[in-house]
């Protein structure tokens, strides 16, 4: 792997010793299935007296791990342990916090087998994307590290007052707000934590990390790397435990200087306006989701767009903020592409996760199960045509999972609700337009920001991104349609309801927002200024004074010495 470079771009042809390492990794998780994983709070593992079993997706008789059933004491732990180590942590040199964060990300590349393997079985992704994850995060971190490196720790001299007789110095200095909360989901459990993390902890802000309950283990073994990497004792702070009572407990604490929060547009938005009724605002980062279109035009390159769009819906069963959820074709290819779609969509395997073969695992729970099933009867309700897929499936093994099959939906009408509702599933409606103005309309028609897939001209490309609203656009990319954003080649963020900062994670922008700004002014006499006061006057009027008498004399010597001369030559 050493010549490889793993990115959601590239994973698609990967070297065999990939394959090698991660099913050994398979291997050594499921012999050791079960083992208790305390929280992790100022650099100690604690326990509670209630416990919550994670089970797979995959099979629900695996028992992954057992977790801690956190509750507000924990929370107010977690809070108190990051508040007393925020002033070491914060004044300790930008330097060294990159290069322990730099390690930590390289403990994750070590790991990258153990860590996917572990994914794989919890989340239900398979191989390739729980690697991606895996590595994604290590590239976040590294990227917030460069930034604060390319930056100089964000200390930058402003302009210089112009004022008569003084010297003035301006120096802008972004600092940590202080402690950080950090409130993961479960689809990207390792990046969207991990990045987030990253870059509050390079910025100098101390953590509390709430994983989802779904996926609490994973999110363990990543904090394990920041506490192998040697980061200090409450500098990193790890709790598990139902979101409404611990949940609760981390985000009505006033400790709290600063929250990360991922996940759905309800809970996002409750969060944002309880936080608008504290004694003051605090900053909020928010991604919340997305309604992501594809528009297909008449001139597109069917081929490219039939796998764009088959990796972004279906990839992780349609569970990604960024899935290609809508599809937009013209009317003249329409045809065609639907019946591409359709073949290639059949050809997906439906499986365990950790199978080489397995493209789609399992939805993520019982919950999502569910969701799918009530979706599914809702469209065959509306009288929509699933052009693939629409059931779940119970048969064999499968009966120990929650599997269900990706699915396309052809002729539901525009007016209908899941046309701009988040399904978070592998559902995706496809609908014929006339042109690719009437596409683009109804692909901006919705509360979402997040991204946007288009195949076209280059003419047309040129018009869908000025005319897109969404924050990560791509245009006649087979890897992907609307998903596959990597840190430093690709920003990942949205407009609209998809998020709130308005800076995109693996970005320029992105890593300013963890700390505010201080400016520093100093003012000095300058030194004519200083001259002018009344001792100082007084010394220099005699130094002015004996240049005078000093000056006197020698033009007294030097007419002295003219007077000789001129008498000298009379006398010849």
């Amino acid at each position: 792997m050493a010549k490889f470079k793993l990115t959601y771009a590239t994973m698609f042809n990967p070297p065999e010793e990939l394959h090698t390492g991660f099913d050994k990794a398979v291997a050594e998780l499921k012999a050791n299935m079960g083992k208790e994983y305390g929280m992790f709070i100022n650099g100690k593992e604690v326990l509670a007296d209630e416990k919550f079993d994670d089970h797979s997706p995959v099979n629900t008789d695996w028992v992954l791990a057992r977790m801690q059933k956190g509750n507000s004491s924990h929370a107010k732990m977690a809070m108190e342990a990051a508040r007393k180590a925020f002033p070491a942590w914060s004044r300790t040199p930008w330097q060294e916090r990159v290069k322990l964060l730099r390690r930590a990300a390289a403990l994750m590349e070590d790991r990258i087998f153990e860590l996917g393997a572990a994914m794989a079985m919890e989340v239900g992704k398979n191989r390739m994307e729980s690697l991606g994850d895996v590595q994604e995060t290590a590239d976040l971190i590294y990227y917030s590290c460069y930034q604060m490196e390319k930056n100089n720790g964000y200390i930058t001299e402003m302009g210089r007052d112009p004022l008569v007789g003084y010297e003035a110095t301006n120096i802008s200095v972004l600092r940590p707000y202080g402690v950080w909360l950090v409130v993961s989901p479960f689809n990207f459990p390792h990046a969207l934590t991990g990045g987030p993390s990253g870059a509050a902890l390079v910025a100098g802000n101390t953590l509390v990390i709430k994983p989802a309950t779904d996926t609490a283990w994973i999110v363990r073994l990543l904090v394990d790397c920041f506490r192998d990497a040697g980061i200090p004792e409450g500098v990193v702070n790890f709790v598990t435990g139902p979101g409404s009572t611990l949940g609760q407990a981390l985000v009505d604490s006033p400790e709290v200087d600063g929250v990360t929060f991922t996940g759905s547009f309800d809970v996002g938005m409750k969060m944002y306006q309880d936080y608008a009724k504290r004694e003051y605002a605090r900053p909020m980062i928010l991604e919340l989701g997305g309604k992501n279109p594809v528009i297909v035009s008449r001139n597109a390159n069917l081929e490219l767009a039939t796998l764009g769009i088959i990796r972004s819906a279906f990839g992780l069963q349609g569970q990604k903020c960024s899935a290609a959820s809508r599809v937009l074709v013209e009317e003249p290819v329409y045809d065609e592409m639907v019946a591409r779609l359709k073949e290639m969509a059949d050809k997906l395997v439906l499986g365990d996760p950790t199978d080489r073969n397995t493209y789609n695992g399992p939805v993520i729970n019982k919950s999502s199960y569910q969701d799918f099933k009530d979706f599914t009867e809702e469209i065959s309700q509306a009288g929509a045509t699933f052009l693939t897929g629409g059931k779940v499936r119970v048969d064999g093994d499968y009966g120990k999972g929650f599997f269900c099959e990706s699915t396309f939906v052809t002729n539901l009408p525009f007016e209908h609700r899941l046309w701009k509702h988040e399904m978070f599933l592998p559902i995706t409606t496809i609908g014929k337009v006339k042109n690719l103005e009437e596409g683009m309309a109804i692909a901006n028609d919705v509360n979402y920001g997040l991204t946007a897939g288009f195949y076209g001209s280059p003419e047309e490309t040129n018009w869908f991104f000025d005319k897109i609203e969404a924050g990560v656009t791509y245009a006649n990319r087979p890897q992907g349609a609307s998903t596959g954003a990597w840190p430093g080649f690709q920003p990942f963020g949205g407009w609209k309801g998809s998020g709130s900062s308005g800076k995109n994670a693996g970005g320029h922008y992105y890593l300013p927002l963890y700390m505010h700004e201080q400016i520093h002014t100093s003012v000095k006499v300058a030194p004519a200024k200083a001259a002018e006061t009344p001792k100082k006057k007084a010394v220099a009027a005699k130094k002015v004074a004996s240049k005078k008498v000093a000056a006197k004399k020698v033009v007294a010597k030097k007419a002295v010495k003219k007077a000789v001369k001129k008498t000298a030559k009379k006398k010849k």
